[in-house]
């Protein structure tokens, strides 16, 4: 009987990762579609999400997409944009949030002067560099304001090896826009 309970618990262990993984491979396909100029492209029939963009720390080896509002069941799939922030790309604050111990547990390995990219629909790579760390707490709602400066939030939960999830602190990581591949650099917000 004990094998029988534990062959069961490592089944829905595995079963998590199957799911995550299957998510991933109908994620990047969602976002191959936007990049083909289809609008608002879901992952899968019932999603209530879609791609808006992929980011990536190269230095981290880290590459995700973008998902469009941080809901609690977005969140369990990928990064998402909140979407009062501004648009993927746009020239004001755009803010991505994920969870501290799946998608955004990298973030406690950023560093400042870290190289960020994010890729819009449009095929554009907008590049951001690590100017600023910051613990808030959760009603610290300034690091979400628009102010017209090009930069991107990325804001996780904290501490990182908390046993509970959710708690009151914030862990801020913010990046100021440089420029886009391929136009004239732009200068850093400082």
């Amino acid at each position: 009987m004990c094998f029988v309970c534990g062959f069961l618990v490592f089944g829905e262990g595995i079963k998590i990762y199957l799911k995550a993984g299957v998510a991933q491979i109908l994620l990047q396909n969602a976002w191959g579609k936007t990049q083909s100029g289809e609008m608002a492209v879901k992952p899968w029939p019932w999603a209530d999400t879609y791609p808006v963009g992929r980011l990536e720390i190269p230095a981290l080896d880290s590459d995700m997409i973008v998902l469009a509002g941080a809901t609690g069941r977005t969140l369990a799939f990928g990064p998402a944009h909140l979407l009062s922030s501004a648009p993927p790309g746009g020239n004001d604050n755009m803010v991505i949030v994920g969870h501290r111990d799946t998608h955004f547990a990298f973030l406690q390995r950023v560093e400042i002067d870290e190289i960020v990219f994010l890729e819009t629909a449009d095929g554009d790579r907008h590049r951001y560099r690590v100017a600023q760390i910051d613990v808030v707490h959760e009603s610290a709602t300034e690091v979400v304001q628009q102010d017209g400066i090009k930069r991107l939030t990325l804001i996780t939960c904290y501490p990182f090896d908390a046993i509970t999830p959710g708690g009151p602190l914030r862990y801020v990581v913010r990046a100021f826009g440089e420029f886009t591949e391929g136009d004239v650099p732009l200068p850093v917000a400082s």
